[in-house]
């Protein structure tokens, strides 16, 4: 079986409030040729489809674009999970037309995939893509004539998790650990594990060991939610997680435990890897084979450091063109001008950020000599246009400020001269 592990599409994401919707598209353009040019079997997404549980139109209308046209009708089946920013019960609200393509999408982890054959008949008059059987968090899956047995854990917060494990476990499991919770549950679902079928293991958690980024948003407190590698099945011949957006191999696993990471530079965080998904061929019994397909960089993130506003104003006009974000470091001994930033931005499209690395003064009395030369109806309309992005404040703001900041003479209230007897 040929199988594609992907994870982290985050549809909707911004980068500081700048829309990322036109790199996704390119990206799943790309996902879709990919799948058809591998001659892939089986698609794995490891959740957080969405960068929020209410996610944008467009976003949604994306992804059930894509999973239409890399299902070929079923020739290649789909398996989604949901990721800790996706919302559950959004997720899988189409999955009544989503197993008639082969696509199944699961929410939770005592999801149940539904049973039976979907997709179209191929040439030998069967069906591509058939469930023969599923229960709350495995399912055995039959895709052109293999067989594989899938432990699916969507993203199992505290929560998801000791509902899962209600019925199943008495009250010692419970009060484990969560990475023991999950370790025992791994356990349990593993049991059916056949030898001839392949073994797989699709969740959306923190396996410790694993390099986090910077752009995901944490779901482990203090480590509390976090899962050891020692607790995953030995028996899986691969295991396809999501959560991490740096694509790579949990330490001690020997590559069978992996992380594809985000499709996209999610931040400048990201800027020094590759991106891309991993494909696994896998027979019953034998170790997978896995390979790296890496995506194009559809708009890079840059970090430009400049020495001063005018190299940051000369590097604004002759790099204007390329498609790029850009975050603009500028070591400065004085707030950047108004002016200034208007006319980089002018220059130079798609700036995230400017950042004045404001360099050491000489003196203290330099220092208050500059703080003399800017009132502070100046120095609070330069902050805030740099904090937003180039925005000026309005004029009802900035008469707030100088309100608050100088204060109103009130109308002194007349005393109460009267005394008492």
């Amino acid at each position: 079986m040929r199988i594609l592990h992907t994870s982290d599409w985050h549809l909707g994401k911004t980068l500081e409030q700048f829309s990322r919707l036109e790199e996704q598209e390119e990206f799943l353009e790309e996902f879709i040729d990919i799948v058809k040019n591998n001659d892939i079997d089986l698609v794995l997404i490891a959740g957080d489809i969405y960068d929020n549980g209410n996610p944008p139109a467009r976003a949604e209308k994306m992804f059930y674009s894509t999973l239409k046209n890399i299902t070929s009708s079923g020739k290649t089946a789909v398996l989604v999970i949901a990721g800790n920013h996706d919302n559950p019960e959004r997720l899988v609200a189409a999955s009544p037309l989503a197993y008639e393509h082969g696509v199944v999408l699961l929410g939770e982890p005592k999801s149940v995939a539904r049973e039976g054959v979907f997709g179209e008949f191929n040439i030998n008059h069967e069906y591509d893509f058939e469930i023969i059987e599923s229960g709350e968090g495995y399912l055995e899956v039959s895709v052109r004539g293999e067989k594989a047995v899938i432990i699916t854990l969507p993203y199992p917060s505290e929560k998801r998790l000791n509902e899962v494990l209600s019925t199943g476990l008495g009250d010692e499991e419970r009060q484990q650990s969560y990475s023991g919770r999950i370790g025992e549950l791994l356990e349990k679902l593993s049991k059916k594990y056949r030898d001839d079928t392949i073994n797989l293991v699709v969740s959306h958690l923190y396996a410790m060991g694993g390099e986090e980024s910077g752009s995901e948003r944490s779901i482990q407190l203090g480590g509390s939610l976090s899962v050891s590698p020692a607790n995953f099945p030995d028996k899986a011949q691969y295991t396809a997680l999501g959560h991490l957006h740096r694509p790579q191999k949990v330490p001690g696993t020997k590559g069978k435990i992996r992380y594809s990471g985000s499709p996209i530079q999610y931040s400048k965080s990201e800027i020094n890897y590759s991106k891309g998904a991993y494909l696994v061929d896998v027979k019953a019994g034998m170790e997978a084979e896995i390979s790296q397909i890496l995506f194009r960089n559809y708009k890079p993130i840059e970090v430009w450091k400049c020495e001063s506003v005018d190299e940051a104003l000369e590097r604004c006009k002759n790099e204007g063109e390329k498609n790029i974000w850009v975050y603009l470091e500028i070591k400065t001994k004085e707030i950047i001008s108004t002016e200034n930033i208007k006319e980089m931005k002018r220059l130079r499209a798609d700036i995230v950020s400017i950042q004045p690395i404001i360099e050491d003064f000489e003196s203290e009395e330099e220092l208050k000599e500059s703080l003399r030369e800017r009132s502070m109806e100046e120095m609070f309309k330069e902050y805030f246009t740099k904090a937003r992005g180039g925005l000026e404040p309005s004029s009802e703001l900035m008469e707030l400020f100088m309100n608050i900041a100088y204060g109103e003479d009130e109308e002194e209230e007349p005393k109460n001269e009267t005394s008492k007897s």
